[in-house]
């Protein structure tokens, strides 16, 4: 049943149970409702419970959820039973910060090659991931089968960029630019624009009550 589309929302909120539940266990934490899981992560239980149930039977009444039980099953629907590379391109003060975020922490993920144009960066080796230049982009990810990118470069060149990542194959991309790309329909991407993020968040401040959204 994992394998039927389920909503968007949804599907945002699976690593936040996953990375709780791995708290859990790493706690002793045998088992858990959804109630207490409501009050760790802010998520109404009734929420929680609908989640759960587009997978089938993952609880029983009475008992609540199996704490190890839940994170085999998420670790499969999430791909964290396997090591997936990604690449970084565009290695300014962001990505530069990215290279040394562990994301090892949290996930099985792992930056495995990074891209740019500053002769200074180009050839050496940052927070264990290579860096080559831009000409070898295109050839870097097919060789090294990476599907999924994250963007960094200036707005100016973001679609130029992405076109030339389309070439390889890549299934998806992390936008961190301003700009809103134009990529085939088999590609997904996913936008985080930390400007935009911000002033809604003072929006929010100004206007709405003051709680976690």
């Amino acid at each position: 049943m994992a394998e039927n589309k389920i909503p968007r929302a949804t599907a945002k909120r699976l690593p936040i149970y996953y990375r709780y539940l791995n708290i859990l266990h790493d706690s002793g934490k045998l088992r858990v409702s959804s109630n207490e899981l409501a009050d760790a992560i802010h998520v109404d239980s009734a929420t929680i419970r609908r989640d759960f149930s587009y997978f089938g039977a993952l609880g029983k009444r009475g008992y609540g959820y199996d704490v190890n039980d839940l994170i085999e099953f998420f670790k499969n629907i999430l791909h964290q039973d396997r090591l997936t590379n990604v690449a970084l391109i565009g290695v300014g003060n962001l990505g530069h910060a990215l290279l040394n975020f562990n994301f090892h922490q949290d996930s099985n993920i792992r930056i495995s090659a990074a891209f740019d144009t500053n002769p200074k960066n180009i050839n050496t080796i940052q927070g264990g991931v290579p860096i080559y230049p831009m000409d070898k982009m295109v050839t870097q990810l097919k060789e090294q089968q990476i599907s999924v990118v994250i963007l960094t470069v200036p707005s100016n060149v973001a679609q130029k960029v992405a076109s030339q990542v389309s070439e390889a194959g890549v299934s998806g991309v992390l936008n961190f630019t301003s700009i809103r790309l134009s990529l085939p329909d088999d590609i997904r991407v996913h936008n985080v624009d930390l400007t935009n993020e911000l002033q809604t968040l003072i929006y929010f401040i100004e206007h709405y009550d003051k709680k976690s959204e």
